[in-house]
């Protein structure tokens, strides 16, 4: 034990010893007050927090639709045809009105309501009527210029495989419900598809819109990776590629501008505002309203901006470039979401065009705050009803073309056909029904009743039997 104990007390002494050293020939940097001003006295750089101004764009972004003068609207080759009255023989009783000339060189081709037409009966027992033009003794079915013509099929077969479709089931559960051959119903979608884009791009046009909601939804494909490789082995790699579906929503009327397939890149997002744009009224400036994407801002600015020359700071020299700057009347906020570990942990607001102020007035109308829920709103409907893009779906499309033939399908049905309950209107007089159920006291209603585009609930089979003319028609009465 005693040889320990002197151990210890040595090992303590050598400790003392080293500590007065260091004492003593490293005194404290307090006794230098000049160093501590170096370190501390000097301020740290913050910095600012404010919103930076918007000081314009040397070169305008591109749109390829703009360079190109793309307009979705056809314009009509000249003055509307005379209206043509019939004095001889008996009264027409058939309504032609919705029907117009196909033939290219007839002078009354492709006008509607003009008393061209008269119908001549059902050649061959069929079920269609036959049209006859007047002025070109030109015959052609009442069937023509839509999905039914030329259809061996019955009409409620046909609405109901596209109903099915609608209501978010696959090809392959569709054709099943119905019995036929997967092939037929992918042909019945394609045609439908092209029928209801060019159904929809006649009656969309010209909105008075207030609001305006943007967003990106993710979207699974699946499709074959390129590459010199056999059709085994490309089965074998078969891969699952992301696209992603770019959608815009009025969130008064609930009408869905825009539903567009593509990459997250800028060419998109000017693609999908060049759509937009094309579809509001002359100097129609709504207030955008997005998750803060910077992609969307730089084609809002494309599309609604003009050019402005800065003052000259010199008296001198070169006069500063031209700069591309939004209009005054533009309003764009962004609603930016924090998420960690898949869960929504703060929101915030954030005004990049207009003041606070401004947007507050126009949500005011409706007694809403800056918000996204309705776009977000949408994208749940496009997972439940189409069939390609639900989550962890087993139906995903193998392309984008067939995506987009969907989403052109769900468009039309949502807009035209489906009644939201947030649309309905209060009726004057409730309506007895025939049963032992109450009155109706509500109105169902359209996104495009409600944006002033039709006056009554369209079915599917009216929207697939309409024959959409190939320019927009005069305003009669």
């Amino acid at each position: 034990m005693a040889p320990n104990l002197l151990f210890y007390q040595l090992l303590l002494t050598a400790l003392v010893f080293i500590c007065l050293l260091i004492h003593v020939w490293c005194p404290d940097a307090s006794c230098h007050p000049s160093n501590l001003s170096l370190t501390q006295d000097k301020p740290r750089r913050k910095r600012s927090k404010a919103p930076k101004p918007f000081t314009g764009l040397i070169p305008k972004p591109l749109c390829e639709a703009c360079e190109q003068r793309a307009d979705g609207r056809p314009k009509a080759p000249g003055s509307p045809p005379p209206v043509i009255t019939c004095t001889r023989g008996r009264r027409r009783t058939v309504d032609t009105r919705s029907h117009c000339c196909p033939a290219p060189a007839c002078a009354y081709h492709g006008w509607l309501g003009r008393g061209n037409l008269r119908a001549t009966g059902h050649p061959g027992g069929q079920p269609w009527r036959q049209l006859q033009c007047v002025s070109c003794q030109g015959d052609f079915s009442e069937t023509h210029g839509t999905l039914l013509h030329g259809k061996r099929a019955s009409v409620e077969r046909i609405v109901r495989v596209i109903a099915c479709l609608a209501e978010g089931l696959g090809i392959r559960g569709t054709a099943r419900v119905c019995e036929i051959d997967p092939n037929t119903v992918l042909g019945w979608l394609v045609e439908a598809a092209e029928h209801l884009h060019a159904f929809s791009a006649y009656f969309l046009h010209e909105l008075h819109l207030t609001q305006v909601q943007l967003d990106e939804l993710y979207a699974v494909l699946s499709a074959v990776r390129d590459g010199d490789v056999s059709a085994a082995e490309a089965i074998e790699r078969l891969s699952r590629a992301p696209y992603w579906v770019w959608t815009a929503i009025d969130p008064e009327t609930k009408v869905l501008l825009s539903v567009q397939v593509g990459a997250r890149t800028l060419a998109m997002a000017q693609a999908v505002l060049h759509q937009i744009t094309q579809l509001l009224a002359p100097g129609c400036v709504p207030l955008f309203l997005s998750d803060g994407y910077a992609h969307d801002l730089t084609a809002i600015v494309t599309h609604v901006g003009y050019w402005v020359q800065p003052p000259r700071r010199q008296a001198r020299g070169a006069a500063p470039k031209p700069r591309w700057m939004p209009v005054p009347a533009l309003l764009d906020a962004h609603v930016v979401k924090t998420i960690q570990r898949r869960r929504l942990v703060a929101v915030k607001h954030r005004v990049v065009f207009g003041t606070q102020r401004a947007i507050e007035q126009v949500l005011a109308t409706c007694g809403w705050q800056i918000n996204t829920a309705f776009v977000e709103r949408l994208n749940l409907s496009l997972r439940q009803r189409v069939a390609a893009m639900g989550r962890r779906s087993a139906t995903p499309c193998k392309s984008a073309d067939s995506l987009g033939q969907q989403l052109v399908l769900f468009q039309a049905y949502h807009n035209f056909v489906l009644p939201h309950a947030s649309l309905r209107q209060t009726l004057a007089e409730p309506i007895a029904t025939n049963g032992s159920g109450s009155a109706k006291r509500w109105r169902p209603c359209t996104p495009a009743m409600a944006a002033g585009l039709t006056d009554h609930v369209w079915s599917l089979k009216e929207v697939l039997f309409y024959r959409v003319p190939p320019w927009p028609q005069p305003q009669t009465g």
